[in-house]
C-alpha cells in the first residue's frame, strides 16, 4: 500500500453556490450606491453624515464582507472537501472486454424494433449488469472510431457511457470496422497478464467492405484477442427509415443498408471468436455470454484510493465563527463606545504646535 495525498470535492456543483456571496457583495455594493444619490438630494454629504454620527459605512462593509465570506464556507462545506491518504493495488481476476458499437446512422435503422441503436443499447446494458470481475471499455466508431470509455471496472459510468452512445458522437459517417478494431485492440491495458483473456465484442450491421476489417481482424488474432462479433440487420436489407421517413442518397436514391454477414463470420472465425445474428426476439447475447466463460481469465492490477477522510466540518466551524462575530458587529456606533473609531481614520485636522 502506496501513501499519497489528494485533495477533492465530493459534490463540486455546490461550488456555484459562492456566486451567491459575490451576489450579496454587489447587491449592497448597489443599494449604498442609490442610498448616496438620495442623500444628495438633501444637501451636502459632509453636514448630512455630522447629523447622523451613529451611521457607519464602514461597519456595515465589515459585516457584508463577514456574511459573504461566510456563505463561501459553507459552499465549500457544501461540496465535500475530503482527502485521501492511502492508495492501494488491488488484484482482480477476470477478462478484459471493449464494446466496439457502431454509431453509423444506419443502426437508427427500425428493422429490429424499436430500432438498431435502442436495441443495442439495451443489449450491452444487460450484458454489462451480467459481468462481475470483468473489465469493460467501450469504443464507437463510424466513417473512423472513438474510445468512449477506457477499460475500467466501474460499472456505473460504463452504464452511463453505453446510454449516450448515438450517431451523433462521431461526425464522419460510414461503417469502418478495420478502424474500429484495430483502435480496440489498442485499448487494453497492460496489467493484463494473460493476452488470451482480452475479448473485442463487435456489434454492427457490417457493412464495410473495405479488406481492412480482415487485416484488422488478423492482427488482433496475432495478439491473442477473441473478436465476437453482432450482426444487426438483414442479408437482405431494408429501406433506411428514421423516425418513418425514408432516407435518400446524394443521388435522391433510398437507401438500402444490408448486413454484411459473411464478413463479420470471417472476422469471428480469424480471431476464434463467434458470431452471432440479432433477431427481435433475441440479440444473441446467450452465445456471447457463453463463449466469455469459455475464455479464460487473468489477473490484473488496478490502484483504487482506500478512504477518503471528509474535510468539511472545519468550513462549517469557519462559517459559524464568521457568522458570530457579523452578529456582534453592529451596523450603527454604539453610543457608549463613540470614542473608540475602531473602523475610520481620525481626519481631524491638527494644530501647528501640535504637529
Amino acid at each position: 500500500m502506496t501513501d499519497i495525498n489528494i485533495f477533492e470535492f465530493g459534490a463540486p456543483r455546490y461550488l456555484l453556490l459562492i456566486v451567491v456571496a459575490v451576489a450579496v457583495v454587489v447587491v449592497y455594493a448597489l443599494m449604498l450606491f442609490v442610498r448616496r444619490r438620495k442623500l444628495r438630494r438633501f444637501g451636502c454629504e459632509a453636514t448630512l453624515r455630522e447629523l447622523m454620527p451613529e451611521r457607519s459605512v464602514a461597519r456595515g462593509w465589515v459585516k457584508v464582507a463577514l456574511f459573504a465570506c461566510a456563505l463561501v464556507m459553507l459552499s465549500l462545506a457544501a461540496a465535500r472537501p475530503r482527502t485521501g491518504s492511502k492508495l492501494r493495488s488491488v488484484e482482480s481476476v477476470g477478462r478484459e472486454i471493449v464494446l466496439a458499437v457502431d454509431v453509423s446512422r444506419s443502426m437508427l435503422a427500425e428493422d429490429v424494433k424499436p430500432s438498431r441503436m435502442e436495441r443495442t443499447r439495451y443489449a450491452i446494458s444487460r450484458l454489462i449488469e451480467g459481468i462481475k470481475e470483468d473489465r469493460i471499455g467501450i469504443v464507437a466508431f463510424a466513417g473512423e472510431a472513438e474510445v468512449v470509455l477506457p477499460i475500467t471496472s466501474d460499472k456505473k459510468m460504463a452504464q452511463a457511457k453505453v446510454r449516450a452512445l448515438s450517431p451523433a458522437l462521431i461526425a464522419n459517417q460510414g461503417t469502418d470496422v478495420g478502424a474500429a478494431l484495430e483502435l480496440a485492440t489498442l485499448s487494453f491495458s497492460s496489467s493484463t497478464q494473460n493476452n488470451r483473456s482480452r475479448v473485442v465484442i463487435l456489434i454492427t450491421d457490417g457493412e464495410d467492405h473495405d479488406e481492412g476489417a480482415l487485416a484488422a481482424a488478423e492482427a488482433a488474432a496475432a495478439e491473442g484477442i477473441t473478436v465476437c462479433a453482432i450482426g444487426i440487420g438483414t442479408p437482405e436489407g431494408v429501406i433506411l427509415e428514421i423516425n418513418g421517413e425514408t432516407i435518400e442518397d446524394e443521388n435522391g436514391k433510398m437507401v438500402l443498408t444490408k448486413l454484411n454477414e459473411p464478413l463479420l463470420q470471417q472476422i469471428a472465425q480469424t480471431t476464434n471468436g463467434i458470431y452471432t445474428r440479432s433477431r427481435n426476439e433475441d440479440f444473441g447475447l446467450e452465445g456471447i455470454i457463453a463463449k466469455l466463460d469459455s475464455i479464460e481469465e487473468s489477473q490484473f492490477k488496478e490502484r483504487t484510493f482506500e478512504e477518503y477522510d471528509e474535510e468539511y466540518q472545519w468550513f462549517v466551524a469557519a462559517a459559524i465563527v464568521l457568522l458570530l462575530v457579523e452578529m456582534l458587529v453592529l451596523s450603527r456606533r454604539n453610543p457608549l463606545l463613540a470614542g473608540i473609531k475602531l473602523f475610520e481614520r481620525d481626519t481631524t485636522p491638527t494644530s501647528p504646535t501640535q504637529r
